[in-house]
């Protein structure tokens, strides 16, 4: 995701770090600086502030996160089968559960929304409503092609993604039980396909 050779980036990388670790207001442009080896001052060469530094890095993570979990619209995959639907998922998951810059992410974002409304807005997006957004799509394809039982899609949306998403958070808080919590995850979807499968 990051240019590592790019001074720019290794900025950005240092905060994400930072940030996910003491939260936004516990970090300074100077620590930012140390971080990754610079003075503070020459961190304005690259970015105004702190808040600009945090608005790309979300961009930038955003942007990259939209493509590797598929949150293009244009260009979302309708599996034509239950199994391929779960297949489809267990990859996100596994995306999400195991990149560190999304891991990263999601701390950051677990620790601010509290504090920061923009940072709330985007947690919200990312935690539940983008991706239940996303499957609410996909529902509703796949009850165009008689692949599952029809049904409110937005509901059924809500259904497969809030319980998943809070598992996966707390794998975040509690990382020892990962196994665990996929093998829950697991049930969960199998119990999902058992109720919803057409035939």
């Amino acid at each position: 995701m990051l240019n590592k050779n790019s001074t720019r980036e290794k900025i950005l990388k240092s905060a994400l770090n930072l940030f996910s670790e003491k939260g936004y207001d516990g970090v300074g442009v100077d620590l930012i600086a140390e971080n990754c080896g610079l003075k503070g001052p020459s961190i304005y060469k690259h970015f105004k502030g702190k808040e600009e530094i945090l608005d790309v890095l979300i961009s930038n993570l955003e942007d990259y996160y939209n493509e590797k979990f598929g949150f293009e619209q244009n260009n979302v995959k309708i599996p034509d089968s239950m199994d391929e639907l779960i297949v489809n998922a267990f990859e996100q998951i596994n995306f999400t559960m195991n990149d560190e810059s999304i891991k990263k992410t999601r701390k950051l974002l677990t620790l601010e929304q509290f504090r920061n409304k923009k940072i709330a807005k985007i947690a919200s997006t990312h935690i539940c409503e983008g991706i239940s957004n996303l499957y609410c799509i996909i529902f509703q394809k796949m009850m165009d092609k008689k692949v599952i039982n029809k049904t409110d899609a937005r509901m059924l949306s809500i259904e497969f993604v809030y319980p998943v998403s809070i598992l996966i958070q707390t794998c975040d808080r509690e990382p020892e039980r990962k196994d665990e919590i996929l093998e829950t995850i697991k049930n969960y979807f199998c119990h999902f396909v058992s109720k919803y499968s057409v035939g």
